[in-house]
């Protein structure tokens, strides 16, 4: 039930405590997700917004459905952004570590909590925790610039994983 602009907030949150005082990047930050998870098109966000700002929310959404308008399978999903991400401009590669950060800790919260179950995700743990830590990989690349986010996911991974690992051992 949290409202659905907590999270990029939060995202845009995480990049200016780290440091990130750029505008565009900030916007891209709080409408990372507009593309992928609304009715919002490119073309929209370029009639109001930069294009930086648009180049960076391309680069980080997904391509959920496929021609036929099918949920495309979670692991070519993830592959395909992994691939994109790694290509990506610094800022949507400081965005997406941003945006991993929120997630592994909002999951490992709810996780630990009992608010959420592991059959809720799309993926098995081990398959989710892959895809963090590839994304950890392939967002930081060999940019001293974006080391800070990049230890901050690697920690948050591991915390998430022990969650992950103590919600395993209590369904056996």
């Amino acid at each position: 039930d949290v409202p659905y602009f907590v999270h990029s907030a939060a995202v845009a949150l995480i990049l200016a405590r780290a440091g990130f005082t750029d505008a565009a990047l900030l916007a891209a930050a709080v409408l990372h997700d507009v593309v992928e998870d609304t009715d919002v098109t490119l073309s929209e966000l370029a009639a109001s917004f930069p294009p930086s700002v648009v180049e960076a929310v391309a680069a980080l959404s997904e391509t959920k459905a496929g021609s036929d308008g099918q949920l495309r399978p979670w692991e070519d999903r993830k592959a395909e952004h992994l691939r994109h991400i790694a290509a990506a401009p610094f800022a949507a590669r400081a965005i997406a570590l941003a945006d991993k950060l929120h997630n592994m800790e909002t999951l490992r919260v709810d996780l630990a909590a009992g608010t959420l179950a592991l059959r809720a995700f799309r993926a098995p743990p081990e398959r989710l925790l892959w895809y963090y830590r590839s994304m950890i990989d392939a967002a930081a690349g060999d940019d001293k610039g974006l080391r800070p986010l990049e230890d901050a996911c690697r920690a948050a991974s591991e915390r998430l994983r022990d969650v992950l690992d103590t919600a395993l051992e209590s369904r056996l």
